[in-house]
C-alpha cells in the first residue's frame, strides 16, 4: 500500500483482534496504520519509510512487537518437548541462551520460526512468527504423552534497536555489569522503573539491538514511555518493524518467504539450522534425506539497480529468465543504504547462484531487470549486531 494511501485510510479497532499492552501507547504517538499478526494489531507506519529507516540505521528505535506470541513450554518434559518439535540441537543451548529455531513438520516443512529463549532447564520460551505453533505444540505433547505444560504467558516484546540502543538500555540499568557483558543472543531478567523485564540482546534488524519482555501486562504503558524517556537524550522514536533493514540482513518473515510448504534447505542460510544431532525430532529423516538429494527451488536475494519501482510487492510478482516464467518474487523493496531495491526470489536451483538476470513483472505488466544475489546483503557475519563494546569486540554471531 502506498504512502499516500496509507495516510487516508481511516482504521477502526474491533473487539474481535487483541492489543499488547503498548497498543494505546502507539496511538498517542502517531502510529498511522497497523498489520494484523498473530490475531493481534501491528504497528506498520508512523512515518515515511525512509525516515524510519535512517532513524533505526542512525540512532535508535522503539518497536511494539507485542505481537510475537510468546508460547511457553515448561513441566518435566518441558526439555525434551522443545527438542523434539525442532531441528536445533536444545542440548546446546544454555539456561539464559536464546536461539532463532526452525520448529518442523513431520515432512521437514517449516511450521514457524521463533526466537527460542531457555528460561531454565525445562522452560523455553518461543517467541512467534504469524501462526498457531503453540497448538502444534500441544498437540505433540498430547501425541506423545509428555509430562509438559503449554501455555500461553502475559509476556509482550518491545524493540529497541540502532547504534544508540546500548546507551539507552544502558541508562534505564544504570551499572549493570550483566548488561555490559550480555551477548548476542543471550537473556537476562531485570527491572526497568521497578517493572520486571527479560532483557534479550536480539531483533529483527541486525543492528545492535534489544528485546525487552514485559512480564506484568498491566504495566505496558509505563514501560513504554520509561523507555521513550531514557532515549529522548539520544533521539528516540517510535517504528514500525523496517523491512529494508531487515532484507539487508538476510533476514525472513514467515509466510512471506517461507511458509510451512517450504523445508530449510530451500532457504539460503538456513540450512546451518538443521543441526547433526542424536535427538530424533520431527522431521529428522525427511530432512536428512533432503540434505542428501538436494532441492530443486531455492529462495535467494534479487538486486534491481536504479531508482525505487514504481509498484510494491503486496503479492508474489512472478519472475521471468530470458522471457519464461521460472518463480517468483516474495519481497522486494528500496534499500535507503544501498541505494538500489533488494528482495528475495524463489528459482529452480540451477537459477539460483548470483548474476542470473532475472525480470520481475509489476502488476500492469511492466518489467524491473534484476539479477540474482547472496544473503545477507549487508555485514554477513553479524559484526554489527554482535559487537558492544570493548568487552566483545571479538566475539563473533552464534544465534
Amino acid at each position: 500500500m502506498a504512502v499516500d494511501e496509507l495516510q487516508s485510510t481511516t482504521l477502526y479497532f474491533g473487539p474481535w483482534y487483541r492489543r499488547s499492552p503498548f497498543f494505546a501507547a502507539t496511538l498517542r504517538h502517531g502510529c498511522k496504520a497497523y498489520d494484523i499478526y498473530n490475531h493481534m494489531y501491528l504497528p506498520a507506519f508512523y512515518d515515511d519509510p525512509n525516515t524510519e529507516y535512517w532513524a533505526l540505521v542512525n540512532g535508535v528505535t522503539l518497536w511494539d512487537v507485542g505481537v510475537e506470541r510468546v508460547v511457553e513450554i515448561s513441566g518435566p518434559d518441558g526439555f525434551e518437548l522443545a527438542n523434539v518439535i525442532t531441528c536445533r540441537d536444545l542440548t546446546k543451548c544454555a539456561v539464559g541462551q536464546a536461539k532463532y529455531a526452525l520448529i518442523t513438520a513431520p515432512d521437514g516443512g517449516i511450521v514457524n520460526d521463533p526466537v527460542l529463549l531457555r528460561r531454565g532447564e525445562n522452560t523455553f520460551w518461543l517467541c512467534l512468527a504469524d501462526g498457531d505453533a503453540h497448538l502444534y505444540a500441544l498437540g505433540v505433547a498430547e501425541g506423545r504423552g509428555l509430562d509438559a505444560t503449554v501455555s500461553l504467558p502475559e509476556v509482550y516484546a518491545l524493540q529497541v534497536q540502532g547504534p544508540s540502543a546500548k546507551d539507552v538500555v544502558g541508562d534505564l540499568l544504570a551499572g549493570s555489569e550483566e548488561l555490559a557483558s550480555l551477548r548476542y543472543y543471550w537473556t537476562l531478567d531485570a527491572e526497568i522503573a521497578g517493572i520486571p523485564v527479560v532483557i534479550s540482546r536480539t531483533g529483527w534488524t541486525a543492528e545492535v539491538g534489544y528485546e525487552v519482555y514485559l512480564t506484568d501486562a498491566a504495566r505496558g504503558d509505563d514501560l513504554w514511555e520509561a523507555i521513550m524517556a531514557a532515549g529522548r537524550p539520544y533521539g528516540i522514536r517510535p517504528i514500525a518493524p523496517c523491512e529494508a533493514r531487515r532484507i539487508e540482513a538476510g533476514i525472513f518473515n514467515y509466510n512471506s518467504d517461507m511458509t510451512l510448504a517450504n523445508n530449510p534447505f530451500e532457504i539460503s542460510g538456513l540450512e546451518r539450522l538443521v543441526e547433526e544431532q542424536e535427538a530424533d525430532y520431527i522431521g529428522k529423516a525427511a530432512l536428512e534425506a533432503i540434505r542428501t538429494r538436494g532441492v530443486t527451488n531455492k529462495l535467494v536475494g534479487i538486486e534491481v539497480p536504479g531508482e525505487p519501482l514504481a509498484f510494491e510487492i503486496s503479492q508474489f510478482r512472478p519472475a521471468l529468465h530470458q522471457g519464461v516464467k521460472v518463480g517468483h518474487v516474495t519481497d522486494l523493496v528500496w534499500s535507503p543504504r544501498l541505494e538500489r531495491n533488494i528482495g528475495y526470489v524463489f528459482l529452480p536451483i540451477e537459477l539460483s547462484p548470483p548474476g542470473t538476470r532475472i525480470n520481475v513483472v509489476g502488476p500492469l505488466g511492466e518489467l524491473a531487470h534484476g539479477t540474482t544475489a547472496s544473503i545477507p546483503f549487508v555485514d554477513p557475519g553479524k559484526s554489527i549486531p554482535a559487537h558492544l563494546g570493548s568487552r566483545d569486540a571479538s566475539q563473533r554471531a552464534t544465534t
